[in-house]
């Protein structure tokens, strides 16, 4: 989800306000309604972009990683002023529209339990020389209430160092200095996964905008949701969500507005849909 940058023709869309405050607000409305739903042992999933100001106020995406410039039938890119965008900020500065909303899910009664870094390896070239190139994205993890499922997720133990003030080169870490070593939370599973998540982008060729590698969504639902849950996704767009679900034994509802998206996401599932052949071997 962006604001202000691409118009999806569809009425009752989210992202096209004309003030931040706007745009936040109609989101906080959408995931009130999540968590009047959602299992008091829920959890909730955010990927939220943000945008930079530029041309007196205008915004403008702060990462192009899963954007297309252009046009397609299903989602026309236009220029903010198209819109009535006011925005006071000054110009270049990140709108931290993330951090806005976060604060405000906060405020609302959500725990806000992880801030993850989605590292994207194969993130977009940018063409600006006055800063460094934002190659990340942050997916905001919130539950309803103090006690909610999470299955613990693991990864590979990697070798670590220790602190030392005798180290050779003056640095005060020393690789694998068993004295000093600090404890850690290993385990014969490996260690519990760290909050940056290295997924690389993938291409998608039905033109549909920021589309999620499965393997991001795979890893919030192995996490929060138990299998044959149910996982809701409220802006389903080509409906990778759904898609994964599917994939690894849940449940899914989806909501999306755009008909076009709808098509696209009934033709990716369809397959997990129908009913398994019968092996007559059995």
């Amino acid at each position: 989800m962006e604001w202000a940058l691409r118009d999806y023709k569809t009425d009752g869309q989210i992202g096209i306000e004309k003030t931040i405050d706007e745009y936040i607000s109609k989101l906080i409305a959408v995931f009130n309604e999540c968590k009047r739903v959602l299992k008091k042992e829920g959890t909730c999933w955010i990927v939220l972009g943000d945008t930079y100001s530029v041309n007196s106020g205008t915004p403008k995406p702060h990462h192009v990683a899963n954007s297309t410039v252009g046009s397609t039938k299903k989602c026309i890119r236009k220029k903010p002023r198209d819109f009535g965008i006011k925005n006071p900020m000054k110009e270049k500065s990140l709108c931290m529209i993330p951090e806005r909303f976060a604060i405000k899910m906060i405020e609302n009664g959500w725990i806000l339990r992880n801030k993850i870094i989605w590292h994207k390896r194969n993130c977009m070239p940018s063409s600006a020389k006055d800063r460094f190139t934002i190659d990340y994205e942050y997916i905001y993890f919130f539950t309803k209430n103090k006690k909610y499922y999470f299955n613990t997720q693991y990864e590979p133990n990697l070798s670590v160092g220790a602190w030392s003030s005798n180290n050779k080169n003056g640095s005060p870490y020393e690789k694998n200095n068993p004295r000093i070593r600090p404890k850690t939370d290993y385990s014969s599973l490996g260690r519990i996964k760290r909050c940056v998540w290295t997924i690389n982008t993938k291409p998608f060729s039905e033109a549909h905008f920021a589309v999620f590698p499965e393997e991001l969504v795979k890893q919030c639902i192995d996490a929060g949701c138990p299998e044959k849950g149910i996982v809701l996704d409220c802006f389903m767009g080509s409906g990778t969500t759904a898609l994964v679900a599917l994939k690894h034994n849940r449940k899914f509802l989806g909501i999306e507005l755009n008909e076009d998206y709808i098509k696209i996401t009934q033709k990716r599932i369809e397959p997990y849909l129908l009913q398994s052949k019968i092996d007559m071997n059995i």
